[in-house]
């Protein structure tokens, strides 16, 4: 290695460094978290996307105005329909949001998403970025929620992963510092590490969760993961209640499939590259990724969806009608909690269990041979009715 590329590495590290110093400096400069209680008025975007997505997202935007009716009546809740997030649209503004649409996302407090399209090789598409990516870019949105629910085998796990620090920080922005060493980073933050565990430990006590499990290898990586461990652990300081333990990556995925272990877990913080890997091991517990809804949450914005495709194929072959909402309408129970709507979330929660799990009385298929969209909303508003009578 010679003098000069040793200078040059360390000059990109240098500037590196300097870019995530003022991104930290950013994040200490945010304030707190949205107190929804002290708000005059909710404003809760439904922007549909893309494929299937404008068909489960209204009925999802159906059911929960149904769940929220009286606040809707009061003018404490106002739901703002936005259009403009189809590849179409996207494609004519060459961005993966077009301006004007930022500009409504942000008039927004909470946005209720569908799924949108992301052009790949093949695709007659321009290959823009992905909205999502670009939405928890431009919102901030730095945690990921994904909740997996399996009652039979007693699974109810919550994971919140970080979003926007350790291995993907800057995932792009690594370098070959000669031909034979290539070096990437992991970049972890006080700020980072503390408003993800504030937000898993509000969760957990707003949800009466009795433990929270942090997921490092704070054994090997002991600096920024060692870092995210002992912040996580002091946050959770302020949550006598709940009961706190810390497990490594490896041997967590290993006892996510003993029966008799798993039952313990409730509550996950994870740093970026290990929720990425965890949450799709644990969704295939209830079905796969196609099963479950998901949640980004910032301090001043949350943005809630399935974490399913748009199924253009669903489209073309006229099925969308068939489409299954029951990813969105658990991304819904999320945001109900979201908003301090507890009571709702729970109600709307149990009646997805019962209509999903128990009576079944409606099955979706994706095909006229089970039930529409809008019968399986029924279904659930429905459900809800009878658990209020």
């Amino acid at each position: 290695m010679t003098e000069l590329q040793i200078k040059n590495a360390v000059e990109k590290f240098e500037a590196l460094m300097r870019e995530q110093s003022d991104r930290s400096d950013a994040i200490k400069a945010q304030g707190d978290f949205v107190d929804f209680e002290k708000l005059d008025k909710i404003i809760i975007g439904v922007c549909g996307g893309d494929g299937i997505g404008p068909v489960i997202t209204k009925e999802s935007a159906r059911v929960l105005e149904y769940m929220l009716a009286d606040k809707v009546a009061a003018g404490k809740v106002e739901f703002k329909v936005i259009d403009g997030l189809t590849i179409e649209n996207r494609v004519a503004a060459n961005k993966a949001i077009p301006d004007d649409v930022l500009e409504e996302l942000k008039a927004c407090h909470v946005i209720l998403k569908g799924p949108t399209t992301t052009p790949q090789a093949g695709d007659p598409w321009p290959n823009i970025e992905s909205a999502n990516v670009a939405m928890r870019k431009a919102l901030d949105l730095f945690a990921n929620l994904r909740p997996v629910k399996v009652p039979d085998e007693g699974i109810d796990w919550t994971f919140f992963r970080e979003n926007t620090e350790g291995a993907y920080a800057v995932g792009s922005k690594g370098f070959n510092v000669t031909d034979d060493l290539a070096v990437d980073f992991v970049v972890t933050t006080t700020e980072g590490c503390e408003r993800i565990a504030k937000l898993a430990y509000d969760y957990a006590r707003r949800n009466k969760k009795e433990r929270v499990s942090i997921i490092t290898k704070a054994n090997i990586i002991k600096t920024t993961d060692g870092k995210f461990l002992n912040l996580c652990k002091n946050i959770g300081k302020d949550y006598p209640e709940i009961t706190t333990d810390e497990w490594y990556i490896d041997i967590t995925t290993a006892k996510l499939i003993d029966p008799k272990r798993r039952k313990d877990f409730k509550v996950f913080i994870l740093p970026n590259l290990y929720g990425d890997i965890i949450t799709d091991e644990a969704a295939e517990f209830q079905g796969g990724v196609g099963t479950a809804g998901s949640a980004n949450i910032g301090k001043k914005y949350a943005m809630f969806e399935a974490i399913h495709g748009s199924a253009p194929r669903m489209m073309r072959e006229g099925r969308g009608q068939y489409a299954d909402p029951c990813s969105m309408l658990r991304a819904t129970v999320m945001l109900l909690s979201h908003i301090g709507e507890q009571e709702s979330a729970d109600l709307l929660e149990r009646a997805l269990d019962i209509c999903m799990y128990e009576e079944k009385k409606l099955q979706i298929t994706g095909r006229d041979t089970g039930c529409t969209c809008e019968e399986f909303g029924n279904y659930v508003m429905d459900t809800v009715k009878k658990l209020r009578a």
